[in-house]
């Protein structure tokens, strides 16, 4: 568990089984207190204070006991781990109470991936918007029924509550948090220093259209799918695809959707919103040309194409999204 702030973090390694990347979110606070000295007091805690075995050949030591952990936590995270420590951590009461007990006297609190199913167990997500993992989004049902989960965030922050997707999403998290104590530009210089996005694209969804379709694609259509990518502005429709594919356009559509789970219209346009979102993350064009480069053809088109498929405009994207 990691535990910090401008203050002071505390991180809880729950149990002995952990992801080496579920500890890369200290490396962006470590970052910050380097370039801000002073402005984060890094502390990694378990239960007992046992050093940290991963699925890898890397252990890792320094960790204290939470009994060490004073009262004065500003910023509290509980980092995911594996299926058997992640259940095993849910059901310990002392890490559970302790959670409750810190909880309600820290500035925030938060998690990385799966981790929001201790701090669940806790009752510390009751009535909150949470995030966690893509492919643990469905048991939060039976696990906390009393939260919303938000399938298709990278992270989520709702009054103290802070929650992340995937491992690598608690990289985006804690430079959110960055930001918002230390200022844009620090967030910035380290995402630059780490060659991370500082708002990755997409900004909402945990998968780009092509990354959610590479997951079951085979060798027939792959070869397409990165075409799309490259050619947003490209005549897309059913036909030129079936052609660039050799079938016909009625076993094309099949297959593709078969295989990608969307139909071809359906891909095309999430791949062109893809592309606007990045855009307007990291330029300052006109709506007008960012719906011209990205396929979407007319701001008219591309503002209708927002509200269906991502519920805001692209000012209020950009307002939102795009790095300052």
């Amino acid at each position: 568990m990691l535990c910090a702030g401008p203050d002071q973090l505390a991180s809880e390694m729950h149990a002995r089984r952990v992801l080496p990347t579920d500890l890369v979110p200290v490396g962006v606070f470590s970052c910050a207190e380097a370039l801000v000295p002073g402005s984060y007091a890094i502390r990694v805690a378990s239960v007992d204070g046992a050093a940290l075995t991963t699925r890898s050949p890397l252990s890792v030591g320094g960790i204290e006991p939470l009994s060490s952990i004073a009262d004065d936590i500003d910023t509290l995270l509980v980092a995911g781990g594996t299926e058997p420590a992640i259940r095993s951590a849910a059901a310990d009461q002392r890490l559970l109470a302790w959670l409750r007990t810190q909880a309600s006297t820290a500035r925030r609190v938060g998690s990385i991936c799966t981790g929001a199913f201790v701090l669940g167990a806790a009752g510390l997500l009751d009535g909150c918007n949470v995030a966690t993992h893509w492919a643990a989004v469905a048991a939060p049902r039976t696990h906390f029924p009393a939260a919303v989960v938000d399938p298709d965030a990278i992270y989520r922050f709702d009054g103290k509550l802070c929650t992340s997707a995937g491992v690598t999403a608690g990289i985006d998290l804690a430079l959110a948090l960055v930001s918002a104590d230390l200022g844009h530009a620090v967030a910035v210089t380290i995402a630059r220093d780490l060659v991370l996005f500082l708002h990755r694209p997409g900004g909402q969804r945990q998968f780009s259209a092509t990354l959610a379709a590479q997951a079951t694609i085979t060798d027939s259509l792959a070869e397409l799918l990165v075409w799309i990518l490259e050619n947003p502005q490209a005549d897309l429709r059913i036909p030129v695809l079936a052609e660039r594919a050799a079938m016909g356009p009625r076993n094309f559509a099949r297959r593709f959707a078969l295989e990608t789970g969307k139909t071809p219209a359906r891909y095309v346009l999430d791949t062109r919103l893809g592309h606007a979102c990045r855009y307007l993350e990291t330029t300052k064009w006109p709506i007008e040309r960012v719906a011209e480069k990205s396929g979407l053809r007319t701001a008219d088109l591309m503002h209708r194409a927002f509200r269906q498929s991502l519920g805001l405009t692209p000012v209020e994207y950009r307002s939102r999204f795009a790095a300052r």
